[in-house]
């Protein structure tokens, strides 16, 4: 199985900005729809791993990983399972990101379950 990576820092913004489009530049909506997203449909319709690299960047707000990730979910309508069975984030820079992300989506399946 090959892989499909994102760095965030260099295929959408250093800056990474709030949760939705109509609150600024840079965000969490935007890179979801504009670059994850997408990338999760090419990783699901080849069989391929998709690597998230959150280094780099100056920094997250919670609502933009929660947006972009819980996103997934809750607007693209993805399969938790699958999400997870694909999914691999990665930082040396901010260790604690990795879980916060794996929680978001996790939020986002209870949600939608109930």
């Amino acid at each position: 199985m090959e892989s499909i990576e994102i760095k965030i820092a260099r295929d959408y913004s250093f800056s990474p900005g709030p949760r939705y489009i109509d609150e600024g530049k840079n965000s969490g909506e935007e890179f979801r729809k504009e670059v994850l997203y997408p990338k999760f449909k090419d990783a699901i319709d080849t069989n391929n791993k998709i690597i998230v690299d959150l280094d780099g960047t100056d920094g997250y707000g919670t609502s933009f990983l929660e947006e972009a990730f819980g996103g997934l979910i809750r607007i693209n309508r993805l399969s938790y399972e699958k999400i997870l069975e694909l999914l691999t984030i990665i930082t040396e820079e901010e260790d604690y990101l990795k879980d916060d992300v794996y929680e978001y989506l996790k939020d986002a399946h209870e949600e939608s379950i109930k």
